[in-house]
């Protein structure tokens, strides 16, 4: 039975700014947070990509790996995930081998299936592969970062036998397969979409295959937290992650609100039963309350990571949040 003080931790950041602020200062800040989650003990920090959310800054992926790897020593840095329809497996290919050429063993290359946008940007794109060629794309990008053949053709140069982990996300049953099927880390989007959670990680279990890069079924799941000093300034500050995923149910994204004292004012009842439905692993208090909440959802889905996303109006609470997360995981610390 695995524990949470067993179970590594990492970040997934959307590079998220509030209503208000200045685009180029959510980079600085993701910047000073991979650097404070690196010394607080988390093992990843990946960052999402979305085009076209007003809110989220995460657009360039690659160049935000690139961005927090340099500051950063031995965290690894990761795409939580680049999205395989908008980009040719090819270029994806070069653009991560030569982080990894750059910041040898940190570099996690996490691919998802989703456009992560809506219909209009994906045609602005210039992209014409849909999810249902999710599975050749993945082939084609795994085909450039095995080591070169004789007499290849096209190479990746860089990429070609360079040792990046793959990574499938899924928010659905339908990545858990191809997980499974070629072996390979798999980390599910519970903390925006947790209903398909235990069947996908069954299927993944079930149907997993050895492969040369994993021996064994590696499950990391997502969850959404939010830590603070006391349960009740935990429940205050996270209304804003709460009136993001409100604004999402009712297609009115926009960047972070401000925390309000009474969600009832904000919410239907309706409304907050979706809300609750959306984020139903949401873990919110301070230290002790993680801790029991962290651990329960450790002891349910036996995961062997867990990615936390946390999101607060002001960067500083953000910053405290994550370190709240880190206390209560028993995360071993750094020691300057």
């Amino acid at each position: 039975m695995k524990t949470l003080a067993q179970t590594p931790i990492s970040v997934l950041d959307l590079v998220t700014y509030a209503e208000g602020a200045q685009i180029g200062d959510a980079f600085r800040h993701s910047r000073r947070l991979v650097r404070a989650a690196e010394s607080w003990g988390y093992r990843r920090y990946w960052v999402a990509e979305h085009h076209n959310l007003d809110g989220i800054a995460s657009a360039a992926t690659v160049v935000l790996m690139g961005y927090l790897a340099e500051a950063t020593g031995s965290i690894r840095i990761g795409s939580g995930g680049i999205m395989l329809p908008n980009h040719a497996p090819f270029i994806v290919a070069e653009q991560v081998g030569t982080l990894e050429s750059i910041y040898p063993g940190r570099i996690d290359l996490g691919l998802g299936r989703a456009p992560g946008t809506d219909p209009l940007t994906m045609r602005a794109l210039r992209r014409h592969s849909t999810g249902a060629d999710f599975d050749a794309n993945v082939a084609e990008l795994m085909s450039y970062l095995a080591p070169a053949a004789p007499g290849q053709a096209v190479k990746a140069i860089p990429g070609a036998g360079l040792d990046i982990p793959i990574w499938i996300l899924g928010s659905s049953t339908y990545s858990a397969h191809l997980a499974a099927a070629i072996g390979r880390p798999y980390a599910f989007a519970s903390h925006f979409a947790p209903g398909d959670l235990m069947p996908s990680l069954e299927i993944y279990r079930r149907e997993f295959k050895p492969s040369p890069a994993l021996s064994a079924p590696y499950v990391m799941v997502g969850v959404p937290a939010f830590g603070a000093g006391t349960d009740e300034r935990a429940e205050f500050l996270a209304t804003s992650m709460y009136q993001r995923s409100l604004g999402i149910l009712r297609g009115q994204r926009t960047a972070l609100q401000p925390p309000v004292a009474d969600m009832g004012a904000v919410w239907s009842q309706g409304e907050a039963l979706a809300v609750a439905e959306r984020m139903a692993l949401m873990v919110v208090g301070g230290e002790e309350r993680l801790r029991a909440g962290l651990q329960q959802i450790v002891e349910a889905t036996q995961a062997d990571e867990l990615i936390i996303a946390s999101d607060a109006y002001a960067f500083e609470d953000r910053l405290r949040s994550f370190e709240t997360i880190a206390l209560a995981a028993g995360l071993p610390r750094k020691i300057d």
